[in-house]
């Protein structure tokens, strides 16, 4: 990489001939981005263009337009080197010595990710977070501008945190231009992941026909035959570096006598090919130098020079300078033009390559870089050689300990092809496909996990890929072609590995749930008896085994026989004696035992550790499943407030991070709200997902979220219909066994149809009656009571509204005061009645559930009765990301702490901040608690 900063002193431009004629519109708009920063605001831009279009004369622009700003700059290396952070590391150098301005965790995470310190892999979101909180705090002095050349060949942890970094800025006074290679036909690069940055874009096409001539004209003064012009212009197709550089080389009497070039070639290599001709009239020890510095893809000038003494190159400072043309040589090197670099390279034999590697390897100090020699080292040969893929091996645990899981793939990879021991090299291709697979690259991961069962593998080996088989097509499609593999697996593991073949059953467990109505193949009934039929685990048992054991026993047989399990699984779970990474693993299935026992309190403190923990560690792949979680039980309180921020978390988080993850939990919320308009949106989107993931569960939740929109809304058919398909799929607890019979015999009951109550209310009795939580029996009380008559209704009616009202369930309360108050009017007892839907009316409105609350103030109606209407001021006016912020302001929380969890830096909490205290007319933090209470209690306005 080469990074430069204009506080210091930098090298002299290269030559400026041409100007950037046909770029008057592209230059304006990079002169207002810098406007726009010194304005306190924030920007990123993507410049996308074939080679040679002007990319990097536009950056030149912009630091040259940048004046009273700070510039840094990168710059991607055509190689395959795969050193983690390192194109992060050159940008911020400059920036280091703030680096004691940023919280400990974020200090510490960026400490490590550039060896500046030992420590835990960090997490690359955290790894976001401290760069974003760099930026912010060099910003506070002057306007930063961030330029990064040639996206397409950054490091894979670069690449990931730079466009994290780039989708949260917010008002930091921080530009981030990037500049990417479109792809040629036959370019072997791969510009995917650039493209899906989601920043917006400037696209470069060729110059126009006058503004192509007029710069050839500058590039070759004198005359020049018409023909070849013509020739020329129609070979360059207005690429600007093609119209300056396919001359350069030619002779004149080539010029005269025409100009041809072989069509088959790309037009990178066409320009290369005028680079080449150019190094072809270098001394010797030059060549061999730039060959150096393009094999060196960190512009470590040191290291180069180092390397260049063991060449024998004596007159280091003499063959710089006959390339002065080509290359800067200052504290880092800095190639003319990338194609400069690949230029010099491709005209370099193999032998020479080998060499330059070799040399490059051997002044590499292997102590402090030992990655980086390693990977010198795996270029010198092209024979197998179990001593360098041994120090690949071994380096590829450095490069993970720095967290560069993308790097230690790689590194794993090239040792596989210098194996030369069959049986090493599948191990070594097993452990390189889980790298890959831990990195995000499924594909890569599916292709060293077919070599490794090419190779000789034994048992043990064998199980462990067809679990890491089960795991790739369990990320790529969360359920539906995994539950089979994990079985499978977890047979083969038995004998072998009997904790690991538990938790593989675990893992197909919660595969099968997820797939739900989608699996192929084994379904909930086959894995659980598969498991329950498993070898008993050595005492003492972990969380997991009970887990496991509650689990089996519940789909095998019922919740009744379950149940005794099942509470030895939760305490377990709800105690200290669990470590984090089992609880980080399993939290979510002991959630789901929690739901299958209707037990609400436990439901609660799980998904609260979960949470927090997933926050803690920065274990942010699990914090979607864990939020949304937690938003179902805020729901079932009936608060959907709190249920708001998180479910703005989740798509923080998924925004930011670019998990395709689908957030049913604003679904579900907007069905509680009674949003028709809003929950139609959102159910088209969430089954187009759910069924290209094959995730079923997700079909389910959308018809259970729809049957609670439709009986809020009084449209009983449609509850009834989207109930009876929410619980037609495999009874995995929540939605099919108990939330959706609930809504159905509700919507039955309404609709006349008592055959189909009556089956809904005994599907929802096989998991209540196994219960002695107040949840459970207040729910089957509250549907018996639908279903029955007179007296017993009363009786039913009164002990649903006793047990309810026992627990943190206000939403479930409310609607038992509302079916309540609807039954005593049809009973004619219009004065009882309104008491109850009175309670009912307010309690809908201020949670927010505006369509029960709507049927509720119908029903009073009806008695004779109007419900009053709240006129007090609501949080209306607060958009959801202020009203998010001062809710963790209001906890006293930092802007640090706020900024780390939502992903944005400590300045643009603050520009939030004073944004509510402008809208609530307050001036400090400890006023928000007391402003959000009241904005809670008036409950929504109108």
């Amino acid at each position: 990489m080469s990074s430069t900063d204009p506080t210091g002193p930098r090298p002299s431009a290269w030559p400026q001939r041409s100007g950037l004629l046909g770029r008057r519109a592209e230059c304006e708009a990079l002169d207002r981005l810098v406007d726009a920063v010194r304005a306190g605001e924030s920007r990123s831009l993507m410049i996308r263009g074939e080679p040679g279009t002007g990319k990097s004369a536009l950056l030149e622009h912009l630091e040259r337009r940048a004046d009273g700003c700070r510039v840094v700059r990168a710059a991607g290396v055509q190689s395959e080197m795969e050193l983690a952070f390192a194109a992060v590391h050159q940008l911020c150098a400059p920036m280091l010595d703030l680096l004691g301005r940023l919280p400990e965790p974020q200090r510490d995470a960026l400490s490590t990710a550039f060896g500046l310190r030992s420590g835990p892999p960090p997490d690359r979101f955290l790894l976001g977070l401290a760069v974003l909180g760099l930026f912010a705090a060099t910003a506070e002095s002057r306007p930063l501008v961030c330029v990064v050349d040639d996206v397409q060949w950054l490091d894979k942890a670069s690449a990931q945190l730079l466009a994290f970094v780039a989708r949260r800025l917010g008002t930091e006074s921080v530009a981030c231009v990037f500049a990417v290679r479109d792809a040629e036909e036959g370019a072997e690069h791969d510009v995917e992941s650039p493209g899906g940055w989601g920043l917006p874009e400037m696209e470069l096409r060729g110059l126009g026909d006058r503004d192509a001539r007029e710069l050839l004209r500058r590039a070759i003064p004198g005359p020049l035959d018409e023909r070849v012009r013509d020739q020329i212009i129609a070979e360059a197709r207005g690429n600007p570096l093609a119209l300056l550089e396919l001359p350069l080389g030619s002779t004149p009497a080539e010029l005269a006598g025409g100009f041809g070039l072989p069509g088959t070639r790309t037009l990178s290599h066409r320009i290369e090919d005028g680079y080449q001709r150019q190094l072809e009239r270098l001394p010797s020890a030059t060549r061999r130098l730039l060959l150096l510095a393009a094999a060196e893809p960190l512009g470590d000038a040191a290291l180069v020079w180092r390397a260049a003494s063991g060449m024998g190159i004596t007159d280091g400072t003499g063959a710089a300078a006959a390339a002065d043309h080509l290359i800067q040589f200052g504290t880092l090197i800095r190639f003319r033009h990338p194609l400069v670099r690949s230029a010099v390279y491709r005209a370099a034999t193999a032998e020479e390559r080998l060499g330059a590697h070799a040399a490059l390897a051997d002044a590499t100090d292997a102590r402090a870089h030992p990655e980086r020699r390693a990977w010198h080292r795996a270029h010198t040969t092209a024979e197998p050689d179990e001593e360098i893929a041994a120090e690949l091996e071994r380096s590829a645990g450095h490069a993970q300990a720095r967290g560069g899981l993308a790097a230690a793939a790689a590194f794993m990879q090239r040792a596989v092809t210098l194996t030369p021991d069959p049986a090493r090299r599948a191990e070594r291709a097993l452990t390189a496909a889980h790298a890959q697979q831990e990195a995000g690259a499924a594909e890569a991961a599916r292709r060293l996990l077919a070599a490794a069962q090419a190779g000789p593998l034994d048992e043990r080996q064998r199980a462990r890929a067809t679990l890491l088989h089960a795991e790739i097509e369990f990320s790529a499609h969360h359920g539906s072609l995994a539950p089979p593999l994990l079985l499978d697996a977890a047979k083969q593991l038995e004998p072998l590995d009997l904790p690991l073949a538990r938790d593989t059953y675990l893992q197909a467990l919660s595969a099968v749930m997820f797939a739900g109505r989608l699996a192929q193949g084994s379904g909930l009934l086959e894995i659980a008896a598969a498991a329950r039929a498993a070898p008993r685990p050595p005492a003492p048992c972990r969380a997991a085994d009970l887990l496991l054991d509650a689990l089996a026993v519940l789909f095998t047989e019922n919740a009744t026989a379950a149940a005794p399990a099942m509470r030895r699984a939760l305490h377990a779970f709800l105690s200290e004696d669990v470590s984090a990474e089992e609880e980080l693993r399993w939290l979510w299935l002991a959630f789901i035992t929690a739901m299958a026992r209707w037990d609400d309190e436990a439901g609660r403190s799980l998904t609260d550790r979960h949470v927090r923990l997933a926050r803690e560690t920065g274990a942010l792949a699990v914090l979607p499943l864990a939020l949304s979680s937690r938003i179902m039980m805020r729901l079932f309180e009936g608060d959907l407030a709190e249920a708001t921020t998180l479910s703005v978390e989740v798509d923080t988080l998924t925004a930011a991070t670019g998990m395709q993850i689908t957030n049913y939990g604003a679904l579900a919320l907007a069905a509680w709200r009674g949003r028709e308009a809003e929950v139609e949106e959102l159910r088209a989107a969430a089954v187009s997902e759910a069924t290209s993931r094959g995730e079923g569960v997700g079909l389910s939740v959308v018809q259970w979220t729809s049957a609670v929109l439709y009986n809020g809304l009084g449209r009983y058919e449609k509850a009834r219909d989207a109930a009876r398909q929410a619980g037609a799929a495999p009874p995995a607890p929540g939605v099919a066994p108990q939330w959706a019979p609930t809504e159905l015999v509700e919507a039955a009951v309404r609709c006349g149809d008592a055959r189909l109550a009556a089956r809904a209310l005994g599907q929802l009795m096989e998991t209540a009656e196994a219960s002695e939580t107040d949840w459970a029996r207040g729910i089957a009380a509250r549907s018996r009571a639908l279903v029955g008559h007179g007296d017993e209704a009363e009786a039913l009616y009164g002990e649903a509204i006793d047990r309810l009202g026992r627990t943190r369930l206000r939403s479930e309360t409310a609607r038992a005061h509302l079916l309540y108050g609807e039954w005593l009017r049809r009973e004619r007892r219009r004065l009882e009645a309104r008491d109850h839907l009175r309670d009912a009316h307010g309690m809908f409105t201020a949670m927010g559930m505006e369509a029960f609350a709507e049927r509720a103030a119908r029903e009073l109606r009806a008695t004779g009765e109007t419900a009053r209407r709240r006129s007090a001021e609501a949080d209306g006016d607060l958009t959801p990301r202020e009203l998010q912020i001062a809710r963790l302001a209001s906890t006293g929380l930092t802007n640090p702490e706020i900024g780390g969890r939502l992903f944005m830096s400590p300045r643009t909490v603050e520009y939030h901040l004073r944004k509510v205290f402008a809208k609530r007319g307050i001036a400090s933090r400890t006023e928000l608690a007391t402003v959000l209470a009241a904005d809670a209690a008036a409950g929504p306005a109108g």
